[in-house]
């Protein structure tokens, strides 16, 4: 991995890795002074989930989302050629960090059920896997632009909330991901 990334002919530092998801490589990047996230799509296949163009699908979710409400970072820049996307960076801890080290997610409920009833209402499931939700000054973001047409399976009540607690899935994931 370069040191540097261009997204639309700006050189960003990589810092980072943040993660790495379905879709790409989130790293902390840095321009002038401003940290930032810069996703890297990826072609890496997934068992689990099928994709069509990576980039207009960031693209649509990140509107979709916008128009239903959903807290989210914002986009700043697509490189459609390099399937690059630069984002606004939101600090804090995720709750996926808050359940592996043993801190109640109960004040973050409300809000996510908040969420979840917005984008239910415009048709949506987002994916509320916990590292997707970081906290800053008392308030959760959903930082991945990630949505899908709602399902029941999917929401948070069936699916969601199994991972927002040490519960046995949340405790399965841990040992798988060592």
């Amino acid at each position: 991995m370069d040191d540097k990334l261009t997204v639309c002919g700006i050189s960003y530092n990589i810092i980072k890795l943040l993660g790495h998801g379905k879709g790409g490589y989130s790293y902390l990047a840095e321009n002038n002074g401003t940290l930032v996230v810069l996703k890297q799509i990826h072609h890496e296949p997934c068992s689990y989930y099928t994709f069509g163009n990576k980039i207009e699908a960031e693209k649509h979710d990140y509107e979709r989302l916008k128009s239903a409400g959903i807290r989210i970072p914002e986009m700043l820049a697509v490189d459609t050629e390099n399937e690059r996307i630069v984002k606004e960076y939101i600090e804090g801890s995720t709750i996926f960090d808050y359940v592996r080290d043993g801190i109640t997610t109960e004040p973050y409920l409300p809000q996510v059920r908040q969420m979840a009833e917005q984008a239910k209402a415009s048709g949506l499931n987002i994916d509320y896997f916990p590292t997707n939700f970081v906290v800053r000054d008392g308030l959760i973001w959903y930082v991945d632009y990630e949505c899908n047409g709602y399902m029941d399976e999917w929401n948070f009540e069936n699916w969601g909330i199994k991972y927002w607690s040490r519960t046995k899935e949340f405790e399965e994931y841990l040992s798988q991901s060592k």
